[in-house]
């Protein structure tokens, strides 16, 4: 045969599929009346299981294949039931009742001192505001939580070294709101007391900014020490001349440093993303980016399945990241951006949706990237 005619009868299998796909679809609009007369939970995972076994023995050879094509036209009728049913009663009350700002921002809480890449965007998102500085991520979320700061700026990601895994845990421990988010590029540079290359007998920073400047560091040929952030390794520079710090122009002008070198870190387009936090949930109207926290039952097939609700809807999907559930053995939950905004029905109804189903799930929020 030559490939139009194989084409012919693609086309002519598809145009009988379509149909029977809709009538499949109009079936689920009639489970969802039975279901909200009866009160029967939208998701049977006993059932569906046996379905697809049944299915993927069938179809012999493309036993693979046919389970995902009916686990996604299963996930879809969910979807469809989810929606008629008025899934996430919590959720929409929550996004409803969100104010477009924080009512508060006087008090900020970041991580390091003055200088710090964090103090930074303090300094660009909130000139006005009176910084509070930490050396340990968890102090800041308890910080907020008490009321002693009205939002945090905390750096999440960097495009050299990765995820901060350990804010994602503790987003989680205190279910906090991203209301902003910020990338800034990054500027490593080794600076000391003296000013002399050959004082330095150590070099200090925080440790991810130590890896970001591997290459350069490894020349010179002197051990590397943790600090807690890059302005703290500044202000260790500065008391001990044997001590050189990785941090920002700001950190060692604000220290008293001698800048020996500047842009040492490995890649030029190095740069960290940071989220600004809140306990209140704050939804600006021209919000552009929503992030999830979600975990997915243990069977085959279920990420495919939530992941392909997003191509259903049309969903520009950024980011997506596992990380092990504390006290769990082997479990993880799913931390995911995408581009969208609640106030887009298309956008609500599938969150909703998923906030019913998933046997863990978080709206961590819906906010702008500011410049």
């Amino acid at each position: 045969m030559e490939l139009s005619e194989i084409r012919k009868e693609i086309d002519a299998i598809d145009a009988q599929l379509l149909p029977l796909f809709i009538r499949r679809m109009d079936c689920a609009k009639k489970v969802a009346e039975v279901k909200r007369r009866d009160g029967t939970p939208v998701f049977n995972l006993e059932r569906e299981q046996e379905i697809l076994n049944r299915i993927a023995a069938q179809a012999g050879e493309y036993g693979g294949a046919a389970r995902i094509v009916y686990n996604t036209i299963m996930s879809e009728s969910r979807a469809l039931q989810h929606t008629l049913l008025g899934a996430g009663s919590r959720l929409r009350t929550r996004i409803a009742a969100a104010p477009e700002a924080p009512r508060r921002t006087a008090a900020i809480a970041c991580l390091g001192g003055k200088g710090s890449y964090s103090h930074d965007v303090v300094s660009q998102l909130y000139p006005q505001a009176v910084p509070s500085f930490f050396s340990r991520f968890g102090d800041i979320f308890r910080c907020v939580e008490q009321g002693e700061a009205d939002l945090a700026v905390i750096p999440v990601e960097n495009s050299s070294a990765g995820s901060v895994s350990e804010v994602y845990g503790l987003l989680m421990q205190y279910c906090f709101s991203i209301i902003a988010a910020k990338t800034l590029g990054v500027h490593h540079c080794l600076a000391n007391r003296t000013g002399k290359f050959e004082d330095i007998r150590c070099v200090r920073s925080k440790d991810i900014a130590l890896m970001q400047c591997s290459q350069r560091l490894a020349a010179l040929q002197v051990p590397l020490s943790d600090s807690s952030s890059t302005s703290a390794a500044a202000e260790l520079a500065a008391r001990d001349a044997g001590v050189a710090a990785v941090c920002s122009e700001s950190a060692a002008k604000a220290h008293g440093l001698h800048i020996l070198e500047r842009d040492i870190q490995n890649t030029d387009n190095n740069a960290t993303r940071f989220v600004v936090i809140s306990k209140e949930l704050c939804i600006p109207r021209t919000a552009e980016k929503i992030s999830l926290c979600f975990n997915v039952p243990h069977t085959t097939g279920s990420l495919n399945a939530v992941l392909s609700r997003f191509a259903a809807a049309g969903m520009n999907l950024t980011k997506i990241e596992s990380r092990p559930i504390a006290g769990k053995t082997f479990e993880y939950d799913f931390y995911l951006d995408f581009t969208g905004n609640v106030h887009d029905p298309k956008v609500l109804e599938l969150l909703c949706s998923l906030e019913d189903e998933l046997p863990r799930f978080h709206f961590l929020g819906n906010y702008c990237e500011c410049k």
